[in-house]
């Protein structure tokens, strides 16, 4: 068979099925979104330890980095370009005001709010789509760049950050039981616009990277708390 399938890759391949599942979750009737922003949540996990597990293989044949980046960027826009669009549209689904628009089919003007939502969620993941992709072509820069001046430095918002700023964006709607559609879209524009833009984003070493854990697995524990408090 094609592909890698060592333990170097197992933690993206689990990324991947979390984003689907979360997907599926959220946009079908089996599911709800709220629950969608759990599987967001294990994406951003996962996706915080792939790269250090598979580091931990020393003898990684070119194939298998080149193989492991190209499905990390595959992966990422799955989990936090996709799915963060999908739990924003399906919000739109299960909103009664939506639902009874689209259903009898009587806009009444309300149209152009729907048309405005659906661009901005396919705003969004196409600025996945193009920052995922310029992360890639622009690889060999930044190691240049990091030989010369000891720091790694992103231009724009990692899609990554998906995983902390939607989960703060839900847990709101938990504790307050408000309707967050609309902000959850407001918070998906300004988070597309951050991806594109030309920005230089600094690379967390071990306290960042492990304070990003922390909060990742304190909005873990804070959604789980409201869910099954609130829901």
């Amino acid at each position: 068979m094609i592909g890698v399938y060592d333990y170097t890759v197992i933690t993206t391949y689990l990324s991947l099925i979390s984003g689907v599942t979360g997907i599926i979750i959220s946009m079908t009737g089996v599911g709800h979104p709220d629950l969608g922003i759990f599987f967001l949540m294990a994406c951003g996990i996962l996706d915080a330890f792939d790269g250090k597990i598979a580091r931990t293989k020393k003898d990684r044949s070119e194939f298998e980095k080149n193989f492991g980046i190209q499905i990390d960027s595959l992966a990422d826009l799955v989990c936090f370009g996709v799915l963060p669009a999908s739990i924003g549209l399906a919000q739109l689904r299960i909103n009664g005001r939506f639902t009874e628009l689209v259903s009898r089919r009587n806009y009444e003007g309300n149209y152009l709010i729907l048309i405005l939502l659906l661009t901005i969620a396919i705003f969004y993941v196409l600025a996945a789509l193009i920052r995922l992709a310029y992360f890639n072509a622009t690889s060999d820069i930044r190691e240049e760049e990091a030989v010369e001046t000891g720091v790694t430095y992103y231009i724009g918002l990692p899609v990554t950050s998906s995983a902390l700023i939607f989960p703060l964006v839900m847990a709101a709607h938990f504790f307050t039981k408000w309707d967050f559609t609309v902000l959850y879209f407001i918070v998906m524009l300004f988070n597309a616009i951050l991806f594109v833009l030309n920005i230089k984003v600094r690379k967390p070493g071990k306290i960042g990277l492990t304070i990003i854990i922390l909060i990742g697995i304190l909005e873990l524990v804070t959604n789980l708390i409201a869910f099954f408090k609130f829901a």
